[in-house]
């Protein structure tokens, strides 16, 4: 276990509660992580953050916050003997600092965290799924053994209603165990955010229209060439339209050779990975999310925060946040023709993208804010299951080795 703290710690004995993550790169589970574990700490809960990855930009902003951050690295697979050496390390920490509360936020944490928090006989395991599975990962028999280890959490904690369902429908959890707690977002952090788009976006002007798109490349789920066939046809009508990709991965590459291809490069703007996303949006006329599976996007939170009129698929937990023609547009996934429909549509009609930029920002500064995700967390974890205490066996048989992607974890 490698340990990084800042000097300047809070001596706080509040509640003592560890959260993991799998690491602290840009994204949203671990946006959603970081600035949980910082408002608990202003709180007076007495946090750590573990992770499985050293490093990452979201550990600056943790000890900036003199939030404790602490590394059980496993490089590779969870199955070899060092990363089971790693868990009894962590089951030794969890008993060592007494947590009272272990709450994990993604799938790899899962997997290693709870465990270990079980073994601890810890009182209060809170467990996270962020997705509806539709990506390589979840084989049946992953989700069978997925759904076993989160049975050994108090809760489980979903981001959406449509995760909510997913569990139930699919992996037969009991309702009673599934908790929604809708991702929060810093709305005045967007709404105060000013730049001049030509110095922050060098090769744009004043007279072009910016459509900002951010997620992440590692796969073709998140509906980049679907955005990039719809701008065929934006160009026809709207020349000025440039479209501005804020992410990175390993499709990248893909994406650009696909953008030249289609003779569309002076339309398109890789940014690569940003952490200027609020002073960018505020340069944008629309934000468009054209994925194809999502659990709750913080991109579609931020864009209305930022006050964009905004383009979605109605996918996941989106139409949660959006109520279309009322807070954005909703179109249906893998529709090149509806996405650039929508998209001309708002470009055309400066009252419309005020009224729905408008109707969108009240709509995430009431529903969506920190406040309310900390007080529905802080609930969950007072809040104790009469059976949370019983033990339970896990099957050595349900252990399988999976294939990898993406420099993920193997399992």
């Amino acid at each position: 276990m490698n340990e990084e703290k800042n000097t300047a710690l809070s001596s706080s004995e509040g509640t003592r509660v560890l959260l993991f993550i799998q690491l602290l790169e840009l994204g949203g589970s671990e946006t959603q992580c970081v600035e949980l574990a910082r408002r608990l700490a202003a709180e007076g809960y007495s946090v750590t953050v573990g992770c499985l990855r050293a490093g990452g930009p979201l550990r600056k902003k943790l000890l900036e916050s003199g939030v404790r951050c602490v590394v059980f690295p496993v490089p590779g697979t969870l199955l070899r003997p060092y990363a089971i050496l790693q868990m009894l390390k962590l089951v030794a920490f969890i008993r060592r600092e007494r947590f009272s509360v272990v709450h994990t936020n993604d799938l790899y944490s899962n997997l290693f965290a709870i465990p270990a928090a079980w073994l601890a006989r810890v009182p209060v395991i809170v467990s996270s799924r962020r997705d509806l599975g539709r990506w390589w990962w979840y084989t049946p028999a992953r989700r069978k053994l997925l759904r076993r280890i989160q049975r050994f959490s108090t809760r489980v904690l979903v981001n959406s209603e449509a995760v909510r369902q997913e569990l139930i429908t699919r992996d037969g959890f009991a309702p009673e165990r599934i908790v929604v707690v809708h991702n929060g977002i810093d709305t005045e952090r967007f709404a105060a955010a000013r730049a001049d788009r030509e110095k922050l976006i060098p090769g744009t002007s004043a007279n072009d229209k910016l459509i900002i798109m951010t997620a992440n490349m590692h796969t073709g789920a998140k509906g980049h060439g679907d955005l990039i066939e719809a701008a065929r046809t934006v160009r026809e009508t709207c020349p000025e339209a440039r479209f501005l990709l804020a992410g990175d991965g390993e499709m990248r590459a893909f994406f650009e050779e696909q953008v030249r291809t289609a003779g569309l490069a002076r339309m398109f703007i890789f940014l690569g990975h940003r952490t200027d996303i609020p002073q960018l949006l505020s340069c944008c006329d629309i934000g468009v999310l054209t994925s194809r599976s999502e659990g709750l996007p913080n991109a579609v939170l931020e864009y209305l925060a930022a006050g964009l009129p905004v383009v979605a698929t109605a996918v996941g937990g989106v139409p949660e946040i959006i109520e279309n023609e009322v807070h954005g547009l909703l179109i249906p996934p893998d529709n090149p023709g509806a996405l650039s429909t929508a998209i001309l549509r708002l470009m055309k009609d400066e009252q419309l993208r005020e009224r729905l930029g408008k109707a969108g920002r009240e709509r995430v500064e009431t529903r969506f804010n920190f406040s309310r995700l900390l007080a529905s967390v802080k609930r969950i974890y007072e809040k104790r299951l009469s059976s949370s205490g019983r033990r339970q066996v896990i099957p050595a048989r349900s252990f399988h080795r999976a294939n990898s992607s993406h420099g993920n974890l193997h399992l």
